[in-house]
């Protein structure tokens, strides 16, 4: 499009070293005390396949290194940045990549950028098909790419091929400072913006943090669907990706309806472990009742449903993903099943309609506002029977006399002391 509002003001040649570079741009250093530079974070970096042409969005860090130079890394490793395939193919032809950084652009691009999309499929594609329209573009000032048009600052550039620069340490979003490594330099050729341009920066260490957020809430999505609508995984409820200062990847949560068959169960795990190389080293397996957001309801289903001899699996051969190197290419990954395995007692908090009374009569006390994390009542978890229901009416009904009349009646002889009742009587 003609005059696009990020092209409001061209900064260019000699102004860039002149007082007009990256300097002027409110940079923060994310991990003060760490960071090697300020770093550009909320970024939409755009290339293009020298192929085929297609476009690839990618959300990577740039560290400034002069007025008119970035260190930019894209990552490498299995299932890594799109930029990367496209920055091997213009090595291979001798050429420096085009590459133009988008900072503050509309939410649906935002969004789009950072996900794990397949090879060759356009993120501003993606980013259209959610808002149900074509997102607006502008041909870039100084290299041959689109740009959001709508974006409030751009830097254009092209990536050395040939050199590479150190770059780093960093601290990462999954919890440890990235060390220096030697990764691409982007010599700057603009930098565009709106005249009242709004600097974009996002929180990207340890998580949960604005960047987590903007993954979580495609991936889950994205591995239901995968083991529910591609892998026909029967009982699948939900997949939840665990945030806390573990950044979503390596620990998955996958939630079954009760009484799925095993083998389900296990497909499911070995499903989740494999859909994507940097996600799933530690897969678990939880039942319906189970909130996979609660760590002490987690460790509960762990303590009393899996049996590790059973129920846990380490699985092998596994490309290391996201996250500190430890100078192995390779690591290890489990897969839990802990999810009930048979009928189990009542969880021994009291009913859910006395837990619900006592809430009422605390707030009418005006006592300070609950905020009750599950499991907070007691239910059945199979194994009940309509005698037992019937004691328990009783207890707090007053009625507590007529349980031990009822006992006194069944009362055997010849046997130990704690012998389930059932198994003398269901016998008979």
């Amino acid at each position: 499009m003609d005059s696009p509002p990020c092209q409001e003001i061209i900064v260019r040649g000699k102004a860039l070293i002149n007082g007009s570079g990256l300097e002027t741009l409110p940079v923060p250093i994310s991990t003060p005390g760490y960071d090697a530079a300020p770093y550009l974070v909320a970024t939409l970096v755009i290339t293009k396949d020298p192929e085929t042409g297609i476009r690839n969005m990618g959300t990577y860090r740039g560290a400034l290194k002069a007025n008119d130079r970035l260190g930019v890394r894209m990552a490498t490793r299995v299932g890594g940045a799109g930029g990367y395939l496209h920055w091997q193919k213009y090595q291979e032809r001798g050429e420096p990549m085009p590459c133009a950084i988008a900072i503050g652009v509309p939410p649906a691009v935002a969004y789009s950028g950072p996900q794990k999309l397949a090879v060759g499929q356009d993120e501003m594609a993606v980013a259209g098909g959610i808002v149900g329209a074509p997102i607006r573009v502008a041909k870039a000032v100084t290299v041959d790419l689109e740009v959001p048009a709508d974006a409030e600052i751009i830097v254009e550039g092209v990536i050395d091929t040939e050199l590479l620069e150190p770059e780093g340490p960093f601290g990462e979003s999954h919890g440890y400072v990235a060390l220096e490594d030697f990764n691409m330099s982007m010599r700057v050729t603009a930098i565009t913006r709106k005249r009242s341009a709004v600097f974009a920066s996002i929180v990207s260490q340890v998580t949960p943090s604005e960047s987590s957020v903007l993954k979580r809430v495609a991936y889950e999505p994205l591995f239901l669907s995968h083991l529910r609508d591609e892998l026909r995984v029967q009982g699948i409820l939900s997949v939840t990706m665990h945030e806390p200062l573990t950044n979503i990847r390596p620990v998955i949560f996958l939630r079954f309806e009760d009484g799925t068959p095993r083998e389900e169960i296990w497909r499911g795990l070995e499903g989740a472990s494999t859909l994507q190389a940097q996600c799933g080293k530690i897969v678990i397996a939880l039942s319906s009742d189970i909130d996979p957001l609660n760590t002490d309801a987690i460790f509960w289903s762990l303590a009393y449903r899996m049996s590790p001899a059973s129920d846990l699996r380490i699985v092998t051969g596994r490309k290391r993903g996201h996250g500190p190197k430890g100078g192995q290419d390779e690591e290890s990954g489990i897969l839990v099943d802990a999810t009930r395995k048979m009928k189990m007692m009542p969880l021994a908090l009291p009913a859910r309609e006395y837990m619900e009374n006592a809430r009422a009569i605390w707030e009418e006390l005006g006592f300070p506002e609950l905020s009750p994390t599950g499991p907070w009542h007691g239910y059945s978890m199979g194994d009940w029977s309509d005698t037992w229901e019937q004691f328990a009416r009783n207890a707090v009904e007053g009625r507590w006399a007529e349980n031990g009349a009822q006992t006194a009646q069944r009362k055997r002889g010849g046997i130990v002391p704690e012998t389930p009742t059932r198994s003398v009587e269901n016998d008979e």
